[in-house]
């Protein structure tokens, strides 16, 4: 199932980063994994928090160009050579990997992979009958829990 990821470009420049974070957290909204892509002048702050369309709301009202992606969170084992199985998946059935970044939920035995494809249901197709978990809206708000 794809779900929302924001993606904020910011200055790059100091306290940049700090006002995006400051903005989420005095609306309330958990930041629960980040990465940052950048050059010399501007970055993009890609986001998975645990309520994206308040947190765009508060980050457009306070003044921020944000906008959201579909993206789609997978859960696997946390031990070694679970990336690279997915990824093996992915091969087989040709699917591009644009971009990814990783997170570990609280409970230590899984780590939570978020994609961006150039193809996202067929990475869903590919990842059918296999032990990864794609989930949900619901379950990636919930890892906050």
């Amino acid at each position: 199932m794809k779900f929302k990821q924001l993606s904020v470009f910011v200055e790059n420049q100091p306290g940049r980063l700090a006002a995006v974070a400051k903005t989420l957290g005095d609306a309330g909204i958990n930041i629960m994994a980040m990465t940052i892509a950048e050059t010399r002048e501007f970055g993009v702050v890609r986001m998975i928090v645990a309520d994206p369309d308040a947190g765009m709301k508060a980050l457009k009202d306070a003044g921020f160009t944000v906008m959201t992606t579909n993206v789609l969170a997978i859960e696997v084992p946390n031990k070694p050579g679970a990336l690279g199985k997915v990824l093996d998946t992915f091969t087989k059935a040709g699917i591009n990997v644009e971009y990814m970044y990783a997170f570990v939920a609280k409970k230590a035995d899984a780590a939570i992979l978020v994609f961006r494809f150039d193809g996202a249901d067929k990475a869903i197709q590919a990842l059918s009958g296999t032990d990864v978990k794609v989930l949900s809206n619901a379950e990636v708000a919930g890892l906050e829990n």
